[in-house]
């Protein structure tokens, strides 16, 4: 018994160290191709403090995109990993709370009101204050959760009403984005469409401050937090036998979810897939150990997204894809294979 458990333990460290290992080799990776051509001789020349213009590429462009794929997709894969167990729903995702929705309406309304859209004379859309829509957006995404919220701790709200609520919130934010959308001018509406294609390169290195800080305290609380989850997901009955507060539980962590869905959300836009299908890839190949899955799918998060812009800003070089365009165009087969495999596995 007591070697079958330690060969368990012992393979979920081997695959988080498989992650690892596959997160700097695309590091390096990222950080070589694009529209500047370099070596990896050059990439390592500019890290370590030299390299003339690929330094001023990798320091300046490159390295901040990298570390904003990093942040972004493993906070969305943090925040996906703790709904689907505190909401009880394998469908749970960052923007199942109406987050998502809440941030498009939000930069919408900056830059319907605050005119915070506009074009360069070749055409070029361009956010002419892109702190004024990310504000709006980060207060946009918390608007719908604050208001779930709010209902779950006055009204007692199950977990599955919760996902309901999320979703009439989504509603309404959804038909809002689209009331502005319809008396916009066309430059508004173009930069409101622009904003809502996620685009890593929007990130700086005070917003990747700003996300670094917030996923790591989130994952903090998350990892002390871990046994918790663990007997929630048997059930709240079993869980409170167990001297878990869920209803405080489900209520903090929901929060912290959506906080790190909204900080990134604000300030490089829509991404979907991510936070929902990593989870289910862990879950499949680990199992639900809390424990393993919340670090497991902070880094294949990670994995995903940076391969995801990778593969944008190359395969139509010059050309740089939004992000978000290919974690759809991915994350959508490979979630009905993750369908179609949990029913076998049943």
């Amino acid at each position: 018994m007591i070697d079958a458990y330690r060969k368990h333990i012992k393979r979920k460290i081997l695959f988080n160290f498989t992650l690892i290992l596959s997160l700097l080799v695309s590091v390096i990776v990222a950080l070589r191709f694009g529209s500047y051509d370099m070596s990896f001789l050059d990439v390592f020349r500019a890290l370590s403090g030299g390299g003339g213009a690929s330094g001023m590429v990798i320091w300046n462009m490159r390295l901040p995109r990298v570390l904003a794929a990093l942040l972004v997709g493993g906070g969305l894969a943090l925040a996906g990993a703790a709904m689907q167990t505190l909401l009880r729903n394998p469908l749970a995702s960052p923007f199942t709370m109406g987050v998502s929705h809440g941030a498009m309406f939000g930069a919408s309304l900056a830059i319907f009101i605050l005119g915070s859209g506009g074009a360069e004379s070749t055409g070029r859309i361009l956010l002419n204050n892109p702190y004024s829509t990310a504000l709006f957006a980060f207060l946009g995404s918390l608007l719908g959760v604050f208001v779930v919220l709010t209902l779950a701790s006055l009204r007692g709200l199950s977990p599955e009403a919760m996902i309901l609520a999320g979703v009439a919130m989504s509603a309404m934010f959804t038909a809002g984005t689209t009331l502005l959308q319809y008396f916009a001018d066309e430059i508004q509406l173009a930069s409101m469409v622009y904003w809502s294609f996620g685009d890593l390169g929007r990130a700086s290195w005070r917003e990747i401050g700003v996300i670094g800080i917030t996923l790591g305290t989130a994952l903090m609380y998350f990892i002390l937090r871990s046994w918790d989850l663990n007997a929630i997901e048997s059930g709240d009955d079993i869980a409170s036998s167990l001297g878990v507060n869920v209803e405080r539980v489900r209520i903090v962590g929901t929060l912290l979810a959506s906080l790190i869905t909204a900080v990134s959300v604000a300030f490089v836009g829509i991404i979907g897939f991510i936070g929902l299908i990593c989870p289910h890839m862990v879950r499949l190949l680990i199992g639900s150990d809390h424990r393993f899955l919340l670090p497991s799918s902070v880094l294949l998060g990670a994995l995903l997204l940076l391969v995801s812009d990778t593969f944008s800003r190359t395969i139509l070089s010059p050309t740089i894809l939004p992000v978000g365009i290919i974690t759809s165009f991915m994350g959508a087969p490979l979630f009905v294979y993750l369908l179609v495999r949990m029913e076998v596995s049943r």
